[in-house]
């Protein structure tokens, strides 16, 4: 009983199926467009805070390696990433590799590891957007209190308004289909990346050469040092994280083979250029140990006298942490749909309408995310998020060693080199990212996992359509 119960858990999904499933969907995505998704949601605020805030406490200017490093470890899983999007490309990211690669079970535990993630980043995202937006309109306009933070009776907010709306405009968007929504997702990214290099520009003009002086700072109360550019490595690793979102487009891209790795590799290199160079830019400006602000940009901007420059920045803060939603709702509404495709979710969320797209996803999607960044505080749950990812990171890398000896899979497409040691390594340091999460996060990572696997065996299980097979 107990291997026939072990055997069903691990019986896999057939490529086939899936995409005979996913037909439905129009392919208009080329690899311009999973570029445009890809910075969208890899460059957020984040590259206006983080170069500064681990400059001061971790690194010094050297963060400018921390950030080099860390591209470098993301790169190998996106070569992962590549290979198994380019020869399964379908809907669903991660969740879809498990079920094809290691069989059903193992899909669930990632498509619920997911799931976490991407509801809890965008909730995340949109209570940030919230607060930028109303300082911003703050000289003009203020929010009544009761509309301006999560449920709080006790500090008299009842609802964020704000990030409500920001995810329901976006999710307006995604629902008049890819084809008409990706050139403004596109035309925004074009801004914020511009955005990023008018800062680069400017800043170039103030930098001292003495603010690099020490480059790598004396090792100095557990911070600094080489030490403290490997801490800084795994604290700013976590802005790179948005490219398994990307993977979730398979489905509705020209020619996978070739504009997936295309995608998820060029999104890694045009992220770690900017990051980098903003952290360079960044710590000449002004000396790493006056940048543990919370906007250092902003403060940097206003040290050397470019007041004008900052209102742009914060409108570039704006427009990066709208992309960002914009990827993660299109990807959450995609994982939804997946799971749901194959029986494991109710409500026919695996259904596409007329125009081809997963509506149903899509609607339960914004209301959960709407939910959670209108009336939930987020500050807590951030390590949550990754840990959903990184855990999509190690199964992803791992899965391209029994990919390659599948001969049932056409794997004609990108290869990711230095097979076998390679997919091994990045594995490894995934498993190692995740050793680094504070403690109560695994705990509460394990609770979650352990309710996902309880619906599984009384619902997935039972109403997956593999049980047809």
């Amino acid at each position: 009983m107990g291997m026939k119960l072990l055997q069903r858990m691990f019986k896999k999904e057939s490529l086939a199926n899936y995409l005979k499933t996913d037909g439905a969907f129009k392919k208009t995505l080329g690899a311009k467009d999973l570029l445009g998704l890809g910075v969208g949601a890899v460059i957020g605020a984040g590259i206006f805070i983080l170069p500064g805030t681990v400059a001061a406490t971790t690194a010094g200017p050297a963060v400018t390696l921390s950030f080099l490093l860390a591209a470098a470890v993301s790169a190998l899983v996106a070569m992962a990433y590549s290979e198994v999007a380019s020869t399964l490309p379908v809907a669903g990211s991660a969740y879809s590799y498990g079920n094809i690669i290691f069989g059903e079970v193992v899909g669930w535990i990632l498509g619920w590891a997911l799931i976490l993630e991407y509801f809890l980043a965008v909730a995340a995202v949109s209570t940030g957007w919230a607060a930028y937006f109303t300082s911003l309109v703050a000289p003009v306009f203020s929010l009544p209190k009761a509309l301006s933070g999560p449920f709080n009776p006790a500090q008299g907010t009842y609802i964020n308004i704000i990030a409500v709306l920001i995810i329901v405009i976006v999710a307006a968007l995604l629902s008049r289909g890819m084809k008409e929504s990706k050139y403004f997702q596109n035309a925004m990214v074009l801004l914020k990346i511009a955005i990023i290099i008018l800062f680069i520009v400017v800043g170039a003009f103030y930098i001292k050469q003495s603010n690099y002086q020490p480059f790598i700072p004396a090792r100095h109360a557990g911070a600094f040092g080489w030490q403290g550019v490997l801490t800084g490595t795994s604290l700013v690793f976590f802005a790179f994280l948005g490219f398994d979102a990307l993977s979730s487009s398979a489905a509705e891209v020209k020619n996978p083979k070739r504009n997936m790795p295309l995608g998820i590799i060029g999104t890694l290199v045009i992220a770690g250029l900017l990051y980098s160079l903003v952290a360079l830019v960044l710590t000449g400006m002004v000396h790493y140990t006056k940048l543990n602000v919370a906007d250092p940009v902003a403060y940097a901007l206003n040290a050397v006298g470019q007041r004008g420059i900052f209102l742009v920045v914060s409108l570039g803060a704006l427009v990066g942490m709208f992309t960002m939603i914009y990827t993660m709702v299109y990807a959450s509404s995609r994982l939804v749909y997946a799971i749901g495709r194959d029986g494991l979710l109710p409500g026919n969320l695996g259904k596409l309408n007329v125009n081809g797209e997963p509506s149903r996803a899509l609607g339960v999607a914004t209301v959960v995310i709407a939910t959670f960044g209108g009336l939930v505080p987020l500050e807590r749950l951030v390590d949550l998020v990754n840990m959903g990812t990184l855990l999509a990171f190690f199964v992803v890398s791992l899965g391209v060693l029994p990919l390659r000896k599948r001969a049932d899979l056409s794997n004609n497409g990108y290869h990711m080199p230095g097979y076998p040691i390679l997919p091994l390594v990045s594995a490894g340091l995934s498993l190692f990212m995740i050793s680094q999460l504070h403690s109560e996060t695994l705990v509460v990572a394990a609770i979650w996992f352990g309710l996902g696997l309880v619906i599984y065996l009384a619902y997935g299980m039972k109403h997956s359509k593999l049980n047809m097979d």
